[in-house]
């Protein structure tokens, strides 16, 4: 059994109410009863897309309501009558105006209507036709493009009227600006009007003599400013304007050079050999490729920028405003920290590099490339080192000829202290870097390893045979704090003593080529040193503390009076 269709019948009554007050059509109609062929008047209402029916006009609640979203009207003929002559019965019948509302489905059983009047079933029908929402939707959308159409066209002209209200302003200004050019015009040809009369009543003489007179003054004026240029190219400044004018040309020079030297060593060495390195058999390793050549890539994209700016600078000459670009280079000059601190590793492994057979053929054919103009890859990997002491002096001539008045001192000389900085840090750091490094490598070649040489407070100071003498030779006052840690260590591989070390027997394990009388004198010497360093100084004040001895000494401080 199906179930009825609900609804809420609270709406509905609403809307029947606005139906019978505010309905599109209203009226009655007859109805074709479902169950005979039986006509009822019934009171219709429709509104919107709803079609409401009631007993009667003051009826309040509605007899049935029908939908006709879908729903299509149209006229039909009047029915046949049995029992009705061809005579009058046929004229009434033919009199009424008859219409049927089809739904847009099978099953459902058409709705016939009928009124007294042709024209009320007409005015029906047109109102069913309308009542479809999706044809209001249609009409709307049609409505809303018209409107947005006319909103344009509205745009439009109000744009055009502005643009024509400008031109009529402008237009009006240019009126009062001609009035006033025609004003003072007609004015000056009225004070012109008697010295043209004088000149016409001239004598032809006196017309020659002021000609001449013209020319000189022409000629004289001519001269003075032939003076005063000549004498200001004469003078200190412009010759100082000229040589600041031909250091600047000469940076960008030098900057264009080394930009092209960054290429060839990126695009010549760097990126090829990071292509070999990527093959099956790599003649040289990643990480020896980025050690060799650590950020010069980096450098070159820095200077490329860098040289652009100088040239947009040039381009503008006279005017040379350079402050501003080192303004911009400064902060970045920090990678060069990095690469000059890794310089001397770099050239290291590219040494060890070069003992691989492949990889020097592969090298010598790159340093083959014309554009090296036979330069080998270390001279490259040099240019970069030399780069900020170049700034340095550039700056230090830059400004010995630039006015302490001049907009860009302030700037320039605040560039070179921070380059000044930046290259005492790059050379204390290199120092740093290759001082650890040679006492590593003396380190290594001692057999039982000396920790003292691996503390980084240790300074490497000179490296070098020594010769064997008796004599004690006079260089400064001992000191033992100076002294306090100190190797000795012989031409072989064997340490001779450490004051750092606890030796029972002492010397130790001495390896002195030459015979038992070398020994002899070595462990004399030994002795003598222990000491001076266990005695504080109190024995030698008045005599020597430096003393000769066959063998590598390495000492820790940075005084200048180390032990050597």
């Amino acid at each position: 059994m199906q179930k009825s269709v609900r609804y809420n019948e609270g709406h509905a009554l609403y809307l029947a109410f606005l139906a019978r007050k505010e309905g599109t059509k209203r009226g009655f109609l007859s109805k074709k009863a479902a169950e005979a062929s039986r006509w009822h008047e019934k009171w219709f209402a429709l509104y919107q897309n709803v079609l409401f029916y009631f007993e009667g006009e003051q009826s309040g609640r509605p007899a049935g309501m029908y939908l006709l979203e879908g729903c299509s009207c149209e006229r039909t003929p009047a029915p046949p009558r049995a029992g009705v002559g061809p005579g009058g019965g046929r004229d009434a019948l033919d009199k009424q105006y008859y219409f049927t509302v089809l739904f847009g489905h099978e099953g459902q059983k058409p709705l016939e209507l009928r009124c007294e009047e042709e024209q009320d079933g007409k005015e029906w029908m047109e109102a069913i036709h309308q009542a479809s929402y999706a044809d209001i939707l249609i009409e709307r959308e049609v409505l809303m493009q018209k409107y947005i159409h006319l909103v344009q066209i509205v745009e439009t002209e109000k744009i055009a009227a502005n643009q024509l209200r400008h031109q009529l302003e402008d237009q009006d200004t240019e009126i009062e600006r001609l009035k006033s050019e025609i004003i003072a015009l007609n004015k000056t040809k009225e004070r012109m009007r008697p010295y043209q009369t004088n000149q016409e009543d001239e004598d032809p003489d006196i017309k020659k003599i002021k000609k001449v007179q013209s020319f000189m003054r022409g000629w004289l004026c001519r001269r003075k400013w032939k003076t005063i240029v000549q004498d200001y190219i004469c003078s200190p400044h412009a010759e100082s304007m000229r040589k600041r004018n031909q250091i600047v040309f000469t940076m960008v020079e030098a900057e264009s050079e080394y930009v092209h030297q960054l290429y060839i060593l990126v695009n010549g060495f760097l990126r090829p050999l990071r292509m070999a390195a990527s093959s099956k058999k790599p003649p040289i390793s990643h990480d020896d490729v980025s050690s060799i050549f650590l950020n010069s890539e980096t450098i070159m994209f820095l200077h490329e920028i860098f040289h652009q700016g100088l040239k947009a600078r040039i381009a503008n000459w006279p005017t040379l405003i350079l402050a501003d670009l080192f303004d911009i280079l400064l902060p970045m000059l920090n990678i060069y920290q990095e690469f000059v601190r890794n310089h001397q590793y770099s050239l290291q492994v590219l040494a060890n590099c070069k003992q691989n057979r492949d990889f020097d053929k592969l090298l010598k054919q790159y340093e083959a490339n014309p554009a090296c103009e036979g330069r080998m890859l270390e001279t490259f990997l040099t240019y970069p080192m030399f780069q900020i002491p170049r700034y340095i002096i550039t700056l230090h001539e830059l400004l010995a000829h630039t006015p302490h008045e001049h907009v860009e001192r302030k700037s320039l000389e605040f560039a070179k202290s921070k380059l000044e900085e930046l290259s005492r840090i790059m050379h204390d750091e290199v120092s740093d870097t290759e001082n650890i490094r040679k006492n590593l490598a003396i380190e290594r070649m001692i057999v039982e390893g000396c920790d003292i040489l691996l503390d980084t407070s240790q300074t490497f100071i000179r490296q070098g045979a020594m010769k064997n003498s008796n004599t004690i030779i006079v260089k400064h006052e001992w000191d033992s704090k100076l002294h306090s840690d100190w190797t000795l260590l012989l031409s072989g591989p064997d340490i001779l003593y450490s004051s750092k070390e606890d030796r029972s027997v002492w010397p130790m394990r001495v390896a002195v080529p030459g015979g038992d009388d070398m020994q002899a004198k070595a462990q004399e010497k030994l002795a003598l040193l222990k000491a001076l360093s266990h005695s504080g100084g109190d024995h030698v004040r008045s005599e020597n503390s430096c003393l000769l001895f066959p063998f590598f000494i390495s000492t820790s401080g940075s005084a200048p009076h180390d032990l050597i």
